[in-house]
């Protein structure tokens, strides 16, 4: 599924891969981020780390109804205060989207796989 966007010179096609690098790319600029964990390895409660050739498998894109939903992946470091480095992460990954992109974004979910010592 493409996100769709309709301009005066014509239509242009977004794939949900592209707006997940987007995503991860930001999301990796926040300050108490190690790093993505794979959303597959959610149902197993372990989470296996990924780095930054491969944002994307840790970002999952929605479109329902016309809004846009991000649910991210993702490791924290040890000793941070994790709901201060969720709610940043959730802030620059609905700005970049907006501001690169200029797409909606209804909401930013986060799932915090682990906590780990950032070395």
């Amino acid at each position: 599924m493409a996100i769709e966007l309709n301009t005066e010179y014509g239509t242009i096609h977004i794939s949900d891969e592209a707006i997940a690098e987007i995503a991860g790319s930001a999301a990796m600029e926040c300050y108490g981020l190690v790093g993505m964990a794979s959303r597959k390895q959610f149902k197993d409660g372990f989470a296996e780390w990924i780095g930054r050739e491969n944002l994307a498998r840790g970002v999952e894109v929605n479109l329902e109804n016309n809004q846009l939903s991000i649910h991210l992946y993702i490791i924290v470091s040890y000793g941070t205060k994790i709901s201060e480095v969720a709610h940043n992460i959730q802030q620059k990954v609905k700005y970049v989207l907006t501001e690169v992109i200029g797409l909606e974004v209804a909401y930013v979910n986060i799932s915090v796989q682990d906590v780990r010592v950032s070395s």
